[in-house]
């Protein structure tokens, strides 16, 4: 029986939110300066992505946050072009399918928005997660695409969306 729910990000949500994509950044040893740790908008997250073609989704498990992405257009990309944000799992979602399970929402709602072409940054160290993209069709980019500020993040891919 599947015991985690994705849902819509809610105002009740920011802090736990905020905590989860932190602590699984430190624990991934990732940069704390020019990665998604340093973001204004983690403290905000409900705020930053109540916009149009924007959202931000949730899992959660027994009324515990245990991960999240969202969707949004690729900053000074092109307008049919939307970025895969912040998809951090904690340890306790990891290896029972919530990944594949998000990535799927997510893609449902980037086709359902428009658009046409999903992009994502990583690092090279986060395998299980670069696994997950490949499996789900994002094919390694040779240099960045948009504007994240994300500067640490050295690996890229895209996905088409049709």
């Amino acid at each position: 029986m599947c015991s985690f729910k994705i849902r819509e990000i809610q105002p009740k949500d920011n802090q736990s939110v905020a905590q989860v994509v932190r602590k699984v950044l430190v624990e991934m040893g990732v940069p704390k300066v020019g990665t998604a740790y340093e973001d204004k908008s983690l403290d905000d997250m409900f705020a930053t992505y109540d916009q149009d073609k924007m959202q931000y989704f949730i899992v959660e498990e027994k009324g515990e946050i245990i991960g999240g992405a969202g969707i949004g257009p690729l900053l000074n990309g092109e307008e049919t072009i939307c970025e895969l944000q912040k998809m951090y799992f904690l340890p306790v979602a990891r290896g029972r399918g919530i990944g594949a399970a998000m990535m799927n929402t997510c893609l449902h709602y980037a086709k359902a928005m428009g658009y046409k072409q999903c992009y994502l940054e990583t690092l090279p160290y986060m395998e299980d997660a670069r696994r997950l993209y490949s499996r789900s069709g994002f094919n390694s980019l040779e240099k960045p695409m948009g504007d994240t500020g994300h500067y640490n993040c050295t690996m890229w891919m895209l996905k088409d969306l049709d």
